[in-house]
């Protein structure tokens, strides 16, 4: 990921200071390079596969290369979660430079596995279908009153390699390239930069949806699932509802001209 960060700046990001998450900021200088942005993959590896078989072709064909932004919310509801993690924290064999962000349902995984006990919710979430996926059936397992999942715990902290967890736990939450901010769910409308949760960038929705950022942004975002990409307002929503459609958007963007491959 830093060879990647290193790609999209030329000199290096300058990340914000936050306790948790990065949020990293490339300057406002137009980029002279496409960049790719894939939506909600939620478990869909082999929409995944395909979304980025369509991207290296576009790049062969064109000659220009450019890094592929993924928006988050790679886990839950559909049957490869722990698969989709797998790939993306492996070097690409199509040669391609990916920068995943996080979506809220990564960040709740990454909370249950640490306490399960807080995040119960999280299964109903579609958190079943991602254990599943890594051999885990919670119904065998059993989940009993809170404070009482240990149990659990050593399950999960056997069949979830670390390496999963790494990811999930170092997860950018935002990346801005010129005057595009590439993010899960949206900001808070008005508000600078500087100033927004976390929270909001993973969740939110309205006013966002309605109203935009309200900045000089354009904003490429999932998290609000459409039937078809969501053009609003100083925004552009690819969250197509890949588990349910069966269809995974791709936007490039290049030379302030946006497509959808």
């Amino acid at each position: 990921m830093r060879n990647l960060v290193g790609f999209l700046s030329r000199k290096g990001s300058v990340p914000e200071p936050a306790p948790s998450r990065r949020r990293i900021d490339l300057g406002d200088k137009v980029p002279g390079y496409p960049i790719y942005a894939i939506g909600d993959v939620h478990g869909c590896m082999d929409l995944l596969q395909r979304a980025e078989d369509r991207i290296a072709l576009d790049i062969e064909v064109s000659g220009k290369r450019g890094p592929v932004v993924l928006l988050g919310d790679y886990v839950d509801r559909g049957g490869a979660s722990s698969q989709v993690i797998e790939h993306l924290v492996q070097p690409s064999e199509l040669g391609l430079r990916r920068l995943a962000l996080c979506g809220n349902h990564d960040e709740i995984f990454g909370k249950f596995i640490a306490q399960p006990d807080q995040h119960l919710d999280w299964l109903a979430m579609g958190g079943e279908q991602t254990l599943r996926s890594y051999g885990i059936d919670i119904h065998s397992v059993g989940l009993r009153q809170r404070g009482r999942n240990e149990r659990l715990k050593a399950v999960m902290a056997e069949a979830i390699p670390e390496s999963h967890r790494q990811f999930l736990a170092t997860l950018p939450i935002s990346l801005k390239v010129g005057q595009y901010l590439f993010v899960h769910a949206g900001i808070r409308p008005g508000r600078p930069l500087e100033q927004q949760t976390a929270e909001d960038m993973m969740w939110i929705r309205e006013p966002f949806i309605k109203e935009g950022p309200k900045l000089p942004l354009m904003v490429i975002h999932g998290h609000t699932p459409q039937p078809t990409p969501d053009l609003g307002p100083g925004r552009i929503g690819i969250d197509t509802g890949a588990f349910y459609t069966g269809k995974l958007t791709v936007l490039k963007i290049d030379g302030g001209q946006t497509r959808f491959l």
